[in-house]
């Protein structure tokens, strides 16, 4: 939480007046839920039985069917994954299902970012044929592989295509393609993330292998595979997938088994290296404390490391393999720390780029950047400029590679594909999706690019104006501030991208402040009138010291449950405020 050089609007969000839907609930819950356009009673059911069938999606028969027939006759099977923590838990999902169902030759591989770059490339499906697969299957990449898939091909190994990014105007000729964001694909979620995709193929693999009668020539029980859910969730959360409702179902179903303490060794451990206690999780905590742990290999190093930690089910192998990705990750903060002070001092220079405080999109380059921090940094610069950021690095042979965050009304990977069509050769390899997006230049280009992506989006993003604006579900009644009410409300999410977790606004007396850390602020505020107090907190704020001896504020906050000791108690998490 940064508070600006000059104050925030705060905007409460609107409000239908529900014909009555919804009546049985808590009133400022009931708010919420209408503010968030839920439609009806079925929109908050987070029952397994509720999901779509896996025929909903588009290439399921036939990937189904070549998976059930692999599995039958013992077919090798290698897993291609992507180098984040959605592509850690598919790769994690996949291999651990496909063994539940019976196969018996499954191995992964996961390409190093640093010498091979993003997808099934040529590369990779070298070395991927040393390991003689009769199949690869890409969980999160492979929608953009033509020429690796081709390569496959010609090399005698099919290709099973599982990805959720969108697709280019050419997709390749794999054996078949699972993808909700195919053109013409009728399945009700195109938010599902990578680990959400793998996750129904298996559950559609599974019903083809009952139907053959696999499981009675095998005496085996048909495998549970809600025991994966808790990988589910949390590649979910981490890639900041859209929380629609067959997702809010996916993470709501994986939290419920951590916290019932069904989550595997790798999960457990990952959680205990962060402090997150798993009976008491929220899906804020896997996006928060373990996503980052897990990303730390990729970013850094080698993400077979998490994806191990992942597939353990040794405890103390899984616990030292958490505390090896700790290390990663206090490493990583080091990293982004340096880079975020090295982009401020950049953006105070004024001429860090011609007019960019103008420009919608900004694009930041330092040859000495980390190529697997730059995405954390596009992120936190976003977050300060209140527009989309490509954070560029140098990554060898004369190239340089971006990693782009965007904001709401801002689809990124249009706007690269538009740069695309309108200068092309410029862009040597590029993917993603509204959000968030990759990119790999030669680096002279660099300045032509920032120059074709300021006149493409001059054109495209008219009228556009970056929004300084903090959305809050209005004020609460004095009786709210419970530690009941903050239990009910963790209770009625799962809260994350695309529905939000609960804000609310409001004025405090401060009866105490203090700074913690040197970034951070602690509080004691009084509720005007009432004499009532409520501890509060505000995390990474600019010059914390500027608060000391402030005496009233405004916060747009959040009820948050504090666990110190073994107590419980209620405390604000402050996301802005301002002098009052």
């Amino acid at each position: 939480m940064t508070p600006p050089a000059k104050s925030k609007r705060i905007v409460r969000r609107p409000v239908d007046d529900g014909g009555g839907r919804f009546s049985d609930l808590h009133p400022v819950i009931r708010r919420i839920y209408l503010a968030r356009h839920i439609g009806s009673p079925d929109d908050l059911d987070r029952s397994l039985e509720s999901l779509p069938p896996p025929q909903a999606l588009s290439g399921m028969d036939a990937m189904a069917g070549l998976l059930a027939e692999a599995v039958m006759d013992d077919r090798r099977l290698l897993v291609v994954a992507d180098f984040d923590a959605d592509g850690a838990t598919a790769c994690a999902v996949a291999v651990r299902g496909l063994r539940l169902l019976g196969a018996r030759q499954v191995d992964y591989l996961v390409p190093n970012r640093f010498e091979f770059g993003y997808g099934l490339t040529p590369e990779i499906v070298a070395i991927a044929a040393e390991r003689k697969p009769d199949y690869i299957i890409t969980v999160d990449n492979g929608i953009a592989s033509l020429e690796g898939v081709a390569a496959a091909r010609q090399a005698g190994i099919g290709v099973l295509v599982t990805d959720h990014h969108l697709p280019g105007a050419e997709l390749p000729e794999a054996d078949a393609i699972v993808n909700p964001n195919l053109p013409g694909d009728a399945f009700p979620s195109k938010a599902l993330a990578g680990v959400g995709v793998m996750f129904y193929v298996l559950i559609a693999v599974r019903a083809r292998l009952r139907d053959a009668g696999w499981f009675n020539q095998k005496s085996m029980a048909a495998p549970n595979l809600a025991c994966l859910l808790d990988l589910v969730a949390l590649g979910t959360v981490a890639d900041v997938v859209q929380l629609d409702r067959i997702n809010r179902v996916l993470v709501h179903q994986g939290v419920q088994r951590i916290r019932a303490g069904k989550a595997h060794a790798g999960v457990l451990a990952l959680l205990e290296t962060a402090k997150r206690n798993p009976a008491q999780l929220r899906a804020a905590d896997l996006g928060f404390a373990v996503a980052p742990r897990l990303n730390a290999a990729g970013r850094l190093e080698d993400m077979a490391l998490g994806i191990e930690c992942l597939l353990t089910d040794d405890a103390e192998a899984a616990r030292d393999m958490a505390g090896r990705l700790d290390a990663l990750n206090l490493e990583r903060r080091t990293i982004e720390d340096k880079m975020k002070a090295e982009a401020f001092q950049l953006m105070k220079q004024g001429d860090w780029l011609k007019g960019a405080g103008e420009q919608p999109v900004v694009c930041l380059f330092d040859e000495g950047w980390h190529q697997g921090v730059i995405g954390i940094l596009a992120s936190r610069i976003k977050e300060r400029l209140h527009r989309p950021v490509i954070a560029f690095a140098p990554s060898g042979d004369n190239e340089i590679k971006g990693s782009a965050r965007s904001v709401a009304g801002i689809h990124i990977r249009d706007l690269l594909s538009d740069v695309a069509a309108a200068y092309p050769g410029l862009l040597q390899k590029f993917g993603g999706h509204a959000m968030a997006a990759g990119l790999t230049l030669r680096r002279s280009d660099y300045p032509v690019f920032v120059e074709a992506l300021a006149q493409v989006a001059a054109r495209q993003l008219q009228g556009w104006q970056a929004e300084d604006t903090v959305y809050t579900d209005g004020a609460l009644e004095h009786g709210d501030f419970l530690l009941q009410f903050a239990e009910q409300l963790q209770a009625a999410g799962p809260w994350g991208q695309g529905f939000p977790e609960p804000c609310f606004d409001g004025v405090f007396d401060v009866e105490q402040v203090r700074v913690m850390a040197e970034k951070h602020l602690r509080f004691v505020l009084a509720l005007p009138g009432s004499g009532r107090r409520v501890d509060g907190v505000a995390f990474h704020v600019d010059d914390p010291g500027q608060w000391l001896g402030c005496e009233r504020v405004r916060l747009a906050y959040r009820l948050d449950v504090n666990e110190y000791r073994n107590a419980r108690s209620l405390q604000l998490l402050v996301d802005y405020l301002e002098p009052c």
